[in-house]
């Protein structure tokens, strides 16, 4: 939990307990600063006051985590304090040690025997908190996109593991979500058998993946617990912090499997769309496209961890317990969330086509998060793909001989070879692209039906007015459309149009629904799902 957030705050007060005794001495501390605020988790105390932050482990042992001793919550600090520094140096200050002074009283850094530990962190505004912001739709598509840039860096960075990960971890973690499932008691022990048995089956058919992955060097020293609580904007940029500090096996996972976390959060809270934008622009970055297919697993399992953790924050603390049925309930629908998530939905591709300006790529985002699993469909579009093949960041204009026919071939081929591997995964895909010729759009069918996917293909038509006028209101976009391109694509001949027309006139949630109307197959896509899951049927 994020060590400024205030779901669970409230003003200083004295507690029973074997932590009271550092707590209150630490709020006397603090008390210089003004008013002392608390937070408290399943995990930790945190303590606020002024610019202030100071975190303590709590002296819990858990199914994943032993904070029972001092000096096992001294090395949690020193561990904490480690890795958030790789990517949030700018909020540790550092760790204190707690010690017995000889009058029997409690000194910070003092010579005397050890009592506890403490993170001590600079304070930023609870608002800046990526679940806060997206709770009040504050949570903008640009910051995402920043964010996914952002993980993508710090994962390229990261310690590679050499004996962590693969499927033998993912047996451990299926083994160790069991055990916490059936100790919350969130719910009967068959629905755990079940949800426990189908992890293990979807785990049989990724396993070899997996082992590939950890081989290839996708296994690091990731965040670990990259929930949205763990992010924040400070000094205006998307912070990941508050990483996984006590069990280094638990956080050196595969990178995917740490974005899973942010995926899921992002999906349970209402932003599948913010989700899928996250994946895309992660992989952008990474080419890891051809493992798409595995994301919904590792959702699933993100899914879970929250709602064991959460449902056992309800006999944790006395705050949980004040907010048990609200926490009973965010832990169900964590659980049902994992089982939506397992629903097999069968790979699509579809195809959105139209000259520049039309709104393609539009249309492509709100569809994406609609097909298949989440976090939804890959998108596969041209002018990302073609400034890729040239080595250029996606903004930077290309010359017009980037745009000759025979690269222009190029371009569509390896939209496709992306495209065909994604669909092996299991995966969706949508293709953004101009379609301006029949073998294109041919082309893309064909590849459908040799991956054994269904195919739909949409043609957005608009007056070139109102095409002009978007092409010329363009900022921050990777396509070089001009005026003038958009011209001679009209006048181009594009043949026979098969696909379904749509007007690319509507606005973008209205043309979704029209392409969902007009074509996509129920089971493949279709509104924002419901969360529901036979997993709750008893619980």
């Amino acid at each position: 939990m994020a060590a400024v957030s205030t779901q669970t705050r409230n003003v200083i007060e004295p507690a029973a307990g074997p932590d009271s005794e550092t707590r209150a001495f630490l709020a006397h501390l603090l008390a210089g600063e003004g008013a002392v605020e608390r937070i408290d988790t399943h995990v930790s105390t945190v303590l606020l006051s002024g610019d202030q932050v100071l975190k303590l482990k709590r002296a819990v042992r858990l199914p994943y985590l032993d904070f029972s001793t001092p000096e096992r919550r001294l090395a949690a600090c020193m561990a904490e304090l480690a890795v958030n520094c790789r990517a949030a140096p700018g909020l540790y200050r550092g760790v204190h040690r707690i010690t017995r002074t000889p009058e029997g009283g409690l000194a910070l850094d003092g010579d005397g025997p050890l009592v506890d530990a403490v993170v001590a962190m600079r304070r930023f505004p609870a608002e800046n908190l990526f679940d806060r912001m997206v709770r009040d739709g504050r949570l903008t598509p640009a910051l995402v996109a920043d964010l996914a840039g952002r993980l993508a860096a710090f994962h390229a960075r990261a310690p590679v593991g050499r004996r962590e990960g693969g499927a033998t971890a993912m047996t451990d973690l299926i083994a160790l979500n069991d055990r916490s499932l059936r100790a919350c008691g969130l719910v009967h022990d068959r629905e755990v058998d079940a949800l426990t048995d189908t992890f293990r089956a979807r785990l049989a058919r990724h396993a070899d993946r997996l082992d590939a992955r950890r081989r290839e060097g996708r296994v690091r020293r990731c965040h670990g617990d990259l929930t949205l609580r763990n992010i924040c904007l400070f000094e205006g940029v998307p912070t990941p912090f508050d990483a996984l500090e006590f069990d280094e096996r638990l956080a050196t996972i595969d990178v995917l499997y740490d974005l899973a976390f942010v995926l899921m959060d992002l999906w349970h809270r209402g932003r599948p769309d913010l989700a899928n934008l996250l994946f895309n622009r992660y992989v952008d970055e990474t080419g890891e496209a051809p493992d798409a297919g595995l994301m919904p697993f590792l959702m699933a399992l993100r899914a879970v961890i929250r709602a064991h953790v959460t449902a056992s924050q309800i006999t944790a603390s006395r705050p949980a317990v004040t907010h048990g049925p609200a926490l009973r309930a965010e832990a169900q629908a964590y659980l049902a969330l994992a089982g939506d998530l397992l629903v097999e939905r069968p790979a699509c591709l579809v195809a959105v086509g139209g000259v520049s300006g039309s709104g393609k790529s539009t249309l492509a985002a709100a569809l994406a998060h609609r097909l298949g699993a989440g976090p939804g469909a890959r998108i596969i579009g041209s002018d990302r793909t073609r400034k890729r093949l040239h080595g250029v960041m996606p903004l930077t204009r290309l010359p017009p001989g980037a745009y000759a026919a025979a690269v222009s071939e190029q371009v569509y081929a390896a939209m496709r070879d992306e495209a065909a591997q994604v669909l092996a995964s299991g995966a969706s895909v949508v293709l953004d692209a101009v379609f301006a010729r029949p073998a294109e759009r041919e082309a893309a069918k064909s590849l459908a039906a040799a991956c054994g996917a269904t195919f739909e293909g949409f043609w957005l038509e608009a007056p070139l007015a109102t095409l002009t006028e978007r092409i010329v209101a363009r900022r921050g976009d990777p396509s070089d459309a001009t005026p003038a391109i958009l011209a001679a694509q009209a006048r181009r001949d594009c043949g026979t149009i098969t696909w379904h027309r749509l007007d690319a006139g509507l606005a973008p949630e209205a043309l979704a629904r029209e392409a969902l109307r007009a074509g996509i197959a129920d089971g493949t896509a279709g509104e924002a799902r419901p969360v529901t899951s036979a997993i709750l049927a008893s619980a």
